[in-house]
């Protein structure tokens, strides 16, 4: 039975779209072999979805000190407290491939604290996790604690940013109803 890509707004047809739109979107097709549901969904507001994924690609694909496991770790844990079903999906999928690790993404999404992971790791996700729920509590000591595991200023500039962009990315997939693609749920469980 196939399920709608989104519930509450409609999704635009592809031949619809802008150029530069339908070319990103079937670039993405032919890379992972099918549309992931975010891009029909933001398509719906072409101008939106361009910053959107302007913003995404700074933040997640570029290089650094976090890796771009690390960089998916951030987005797994705080989507889970956002209880958001599309990005948890989505990027544990995603963080399963880069991690090269079937079970890392199920363990961060129900409890960061006891997952596989380095002490710098959890320190990361600690200050994610605070950035996300609470961050008009962010102290100084929250950036001696994670900065005392080796993270720069700028390693963590990006842990904040991308807690912040995916914290708007989680609530705008709730007010969506995004519905995972199917394809996600077995990516990266299985040795290729």
């Amino acid at each position: 039975m196939t399920q709608p890509i989104a519930r509450r707004f409609p999704t635009p047809s592809l031949d619809k779209l802008p150029d530069d739109i339908r070319t990103r979107i079937q670039a993405v097709q032919e890379k992972s072999g099918f549309v992931p549901n975010v891009f029909l969904t933001l398509a719906y507001r072409p101008d939106e979805f361009r910053a959107f994924f302007a913003y995404h690609d700074a933040l997640m694909d570029k290089d650094g000190g976090l890796t771009k496991a690390e960089r998916e770790m951030i987005v797994v844990a705080t989507s889970s407290a956002n209880q958001c079903h599309y990005c948890v999906i989505a990027h544990g999928a995603i963080l399963r491939i880069r991690a090269k690790n079937p079970q890392i993404a199920d363990q961060i999404a129900v409890n960061y604290r006891k997952a596989d992971i380095t002490p710098r790791q959890r320190a990361m996700l600690d200050f994610a996790m605070k950035v996300s729920a609470e961050a008009n509590r962010i102290s100084e000591e929250d950036f001696t604690a994670v900065a005392s595991h080796g993270f720069s200023d700028d390693d963590i500039w990006d842990i904040a940013a991308i807690s912040a962009f995916f914290a708007l990315s989680n609530r705008i997939a709730n007010v969506t109803a995004m519905r995972p693609n199917d394809e996600f749920y077995m990516m990266g469980r299985l040795p290729k």
